[in-house]
């Protein structure tokens, strides 16, 4: 291209002073200016596809943010393309099912079946954005009952309503904020991609990203609108509920000032009248009965006063006379022990109805299901456990708890804070010269197999007691162990199991685990063993013969 720049430029200074330029330098000139042009104008695209390249890593920086909207549409597109692979899979097998299989199809087949189980469990995963990508963020967070304010107690309880209500909405507003900025940038990234496409020669090298980004905007701007639409409704609702708790509160402060004067005014009365008595009654013994009285009567009608202003309201009540019975609870220790217990469990939430919780009591003890907490004891139903099998040989009995044993006693439960699942262990014993190796892959292998599901759920709901826990140790995959024994090779098998069903899983692993080990030739079951060694009587020595 330079080339023909020089050639034309020298063409130029030869034959400037002639008259008239024939055709062919004209031709020639004319070319160097359109190559001159097509330079320039390859130069524009190469800056304007740096510019739009720039612009693109703009906006993969901002939609490869930690977002919970990029999280939940991941999780959609996964839910679908687990689908998809699901019913692949499915026709498959199928397929192969209807046919007689040699060994390489028969581990095809069993292959595939494997694969089946891990995406259905995939999938159940992922169930919850199965519909929608947005589905639960467009959701806004249930907002509680709007709280009865019924007495002054009350008004702090509608302070904290309000400041929810503030809250709930600032972070529905937030995720809002969030979703219209990662809408801008897909829009942004929309346009890039097609101006790229505009000044490319390959036009189709664009398509398939143009594709993804078009339906992937065509989401989050319906999910836009809908949170837009929702938030409008969401903050109506929420300046009802406003309005109606500013209403009671400041009802109620009326009422507490109406209250606080009356009293005053009696506290005055009251007080001018002992000043009158203690001027005008000499006697000792009369001016104390006449203070006695005047301050049981002031008394008695500030209570009866602050009685029939909220008598609407029977807790009071109920509160009233448990200050009253606080002098009998002296005498009722054990009474009083078992329902502070009760205000423990209740209020502490270490035991819920429905929790298996294992109690010992004088060397004995009972593992069950709680029917009842009552103000004095907690109601169990005794199960058929392992406890039942190797200690009590019995269940099905009530078992009775006081509420003052959670002071006293230990109280373990198997499901607290919806933990459902606990660490059962099983124990075979092997010969010295069989393949313990072996053995512990066939018995990690079985346990796997038999535990994946409740592997899988305690490692969600552990995960969920970081939040009100230091969990250090989250291993959740079944452990074995080795151990030498006097009669054998100790195989220990851990593995997680429901809580409420240890025993029907130790059955099914058990009776695998000794299948298992039957089956292999290497592989000895050890039971207890004596060895005897014989030893022949030496013959006596004959006469002479040295011993």
């Amino acid at each position: 291209m330079r080339l023909w720049l020089m050639i034309a430029a020298l063409c130029s200074l030869l034959w400037a002073q002639t008259p008239e330029i024939n055709a062919s330098e004209q031709a020639l000139l004319e070319l160097a200016q359109k190559a001159e042009e097509e330079r320039m104008a390859q130069e524009l695209k190469e800056e304007q596809r740096r510019q739009l390249t720039t612009d693109l890593q703009r906006t993969d920086e901002v939609l490869a943010r930690q977002s919970v909207w990029q999280n939940s549409y991941g999780s959609y597109l996964k839910y679908h393309d687990v689908k998809n692979r699901l019913e692949k899979i499915q026709k498959e097998i199928k397929a192969l099912s209807k046919v007689r299989k040699n060994s390489e199809e028969r581990e095809q087949y069993d292959f595939l079946v494997n694969k089946e189980l891990i995406l259905q469990d995939q999938l159940t995963l992922l169930k919850d954005h199965a519909d929608a990508p947005f589905a639960t963020l467009l959701k806004p967070e249930e907002i509680e009952t709007v709280p009865d304010i019924s007495n002054p107690f009350d008004i702090f309880t509608g302070i904290s309503f309000k400041k929810r209500l503030d809250s709930v909405h600032s972070d529905y507003v937030g995720r809002g904020k969030e979703l219209r900025m990662l809408t801008s940038a897909l829009n942004d990234r929309k346009k890039s991609l097609e101006a790229l496409q505009a000044i490319d020669e390959n036009a189709s090298r664009y398509a398939d990203e143009l594709s993804a980004v078009g339906k992937k905007l065509q989401h989050f701007e319906n999910g836009l609108e809908t949170h837009k639409a929702t938030g409008e409704l969401y903050k109506k609702r929420m300046d009802e509920m406003e309005l109606h708790v500013d209403k009671e509160i400041k009802k109620q402060g009326v009422k507490l000032l109406n209250l606080g004067t009356t009293i005053l005014v009696l506290l005055v009365v009251f007080f001018v009248l002992k000043y009158i008595i203690k001027r005008y009654i000499t006697d000792n013994e009369r001016f104390y009965m006449a203070n006695k009285i005047i301050t049981f009567v002031n008394i008695t009608l500030i209570l009866l006063i602050i009685f029939f202003t909220y008598i609407d309201k029977v807790g009071y009540l109920v509160t009233v006379l448990g200050f009253a019975s606080a002098g009998i609870a002296i005498a009722m220790r054990d009474w009083f022990m078992s329902i502070l217990g009760w205000l423990v469990i209740v209020f502490g939430g270490s035991i819920h109805v429905g929790d298996r919780i294992r109690v010992e009591k004088d060397g004995m003890v009972y593992v069950g299901d709680v029917l009842d907490i009552s103000l004095l004891r907690i109601t169990l139903l005794e199960d058929v456990t392992l406890t039942s099998y190797e200690i009590n040989r019995r269940a099905g009995r009530i078992i009775f708890v006081p509420n003052n044993y959670v002071f006293t006693m230990m109280i373990a439960n198997y499901s607290h804070h919806a933990l459902k699942t606990v660490w059962d262990g099983i124990d075979i014993t092997i010969t010295f010269d069989s393949n313990h190796k072996k053995a512990a892959h066939l018995a990690k292998e079985i346990t796997r197999k038999y535990a994946k599901g409740y592997t899988d759920i305690t490692r969600k709901q552990l995960n969920k007691l970081r939040s009100s826990y230091n969990l250090k140790n989250s291993n959740v995959e079944p452990r074995i162990f080795v151990f030498i024994k006097e009669n054998g090779l100790c195989i220990s098998s851990w593995y997680l199991t429901n809580a409420y069903a240890t025993l029907t899983l130790r059955s099914a692993i058990s009776a695998e685990i000794v299948d298992a080990f039957n089956a292999e030739a290497d592989i000895t079951i050890a039971y207890p063993t004596q060895r005897l060694h014989v030893q022949r009587e030496r013959s006596m020595p004959s006469q002479g013969e040295v011993v």
